[in-house]
């Protein structure tokens, strides 16, 4: 008895998920893509400005560390602060350096 109904609603997830799988191959939309090279520098214009927001959240935090280095006359926070503004700059021009590397 248990072993029939097992086997009734088998078929009917088996008929159910037949139907899903013609229905999904049936309504396939074709997805008419654009120029693959426009994507890609979408894509690293999108990861350059990312770069560039982390540069300048360190150049504020390395201005920051600066101007309490001045403040509590501490000269190991001054070098810090020096290095983290260079290296936020770094950051933040990283794109443009790499276009005068490249050309």
């Amino acid at each position: 008895m248990n072993r029939s109904r097992f086997d009734r609603k088998a078929k009917r997830l088996y008929a159910f998920l037949s139907l899903l799988v013609l229905c999904l191959m049936i309504f396939i939309i074709p997805a008419f893509a654009t120029d693959p090279l426009t994507a890609v520098n979408n894509l690293s214009n999108f990861i350059f400005s990312l770069i560039r927001a982390i540069g300048v959240i360190l150049l504020g935090f390395g201005i920051l560390q600066l101007g309490l280095s001045f403040k509590s006359h501490d000269p190991s926070q001054r070098a810090n602060g020096m290095l983290t503004v260079a290296g936020g700059l770094i950051i933040v021009f990283t794109k443009e350096i790499l276009d005068l590397i490249t050309g």
